[in-house]
């Protein structure tokens, strides 16, 4: 199977999205964006998509470009999406290399009212690892951190009143009611590790080392150093060897990604296989509740 560059790709999707502009986008639909009055935001995944709601509320239409069960890392845009994009005020991204892809869009969709962020801006970036292929800007998974989320609904407020200065007002109220609750759950989660008799855990990628960093778990070892790239029996053996001389009896794995080797591990150390969800969905299962869901099943893995 050839698989096109990022570049290829978007060209042809763009193609896609003329010919819809054309000739409608089928029946009975309307294209993102069209038909609004409110401003659009397109937002990269679901955590940004929960902050860009909360905080822009009926103000702001907001269109998300990570679906639910997609990975970020793997992610190709649709003709709707680059559409959707030509036409709105603001791009909320998370940037440290998340969306590689984001570049590609915004050139080809050549909007030039459209003003990007990058909420990640200003962090404190962990290193991407041994092996990644962030081109050495750092790990992207901020998000994952309350307190880093903090920062990023603050990114994604002055964003907003940046673009739509009359709305100030209602983007700070609820941002503020927001992060209010972004201040609950991070004393929720240190009250909750505060209680765990073990600390350390394999991950199947980095997702989760903000959230260690934070709350002062371990990250002992990684599946993938890249994610979506089946690691070496070399690298197994050396991941179960760690597990066992330390102890290890978690693994955290991802719906977005293939848990087959993290099962054959488990079946050497007879650790626990731990599924957290690191996006979402928002509105259905949004940000704080996909974090709280995270939080229960970790502590049971981990107490």
């Amino acid at each position: 199977m050839i698989r096109l560059s990022a570049p290829v790709l978007i060209a042809t999707a763009l193609a896609g999205a003329l010919v819809c502009l054309a000739v409608g986008c089928g029946r009975g639909e309307v294209a993102a964006g069209e038909g609004r009055s409110e401003l659009t935001a397109v937002v990269s995944v679901a955590p940004l998509a929960d902050f860009a709601h909360s905080v822009g509320g009926d103000r702001v239409e907001v269109v998300m470009l990570v679906g639910p069960g997609v990975s970020p890392h793997t992610f190709e845009p649709t003709p709707r999406q680059l559409k959707a994009l030509s036409r709105a005020a603001v791009l909320v991204l998370n940037g440290v290399g998340l969306e590689p892809w984001a570049h590609d869009m915004v050139a080809a969709v050549q909007n030039p009212r459209l003003r990007v962020v990058h909420t990640a801006e200003g962090l404190d970036i962990i290193d991407a690892g041994k092996g990644g292929r962030q081109g050495n800007v750092g790990n992207p998974h901020v998000w994952l951190s309350p307190v880093c989320a903090v920062h990023q609904v603050e990114q994604v407020k002055d964003v907003l009143t940046e673009v739509d200065p009359a709305g100030a007002d209602t983007y700070r109220e609820n941002a503020e009611t927001y992060i209010a609750e972004l201040r609950r759950l991070d004393a929720e989660a240190r009250r909750t590790v505060g209680t765990f008799s073990q600390k350390q855990f394999v991950a199947q990628h980095r997702v989760w080392s903000y959230f260690a960093r934070e709350y002062g778990l371990v990250e002992a070892g990684v599946i993938e150093t890249t994610p979506g790239d089946e690691p070496s029996p070399r690298g197994l053996s050396e991941l179960v060897e760690t597990m066992r001389s330390r102890g290890v009896t978690a693994i955290f794995v991802e719906p977005q990604l293939s848990q087959k080797a993290a099962y054959v591990i488990a079946a050497e150390t007879g650790a626990d296989i731990v599924v957290l969800d690191p996006l979402g969905n928002p509105p259905d299962c949004g940000y704080l509740d996909t974090m709280r869901a995270n939080l229960r099943k970790i502590a049971q893995a981990m107490r």
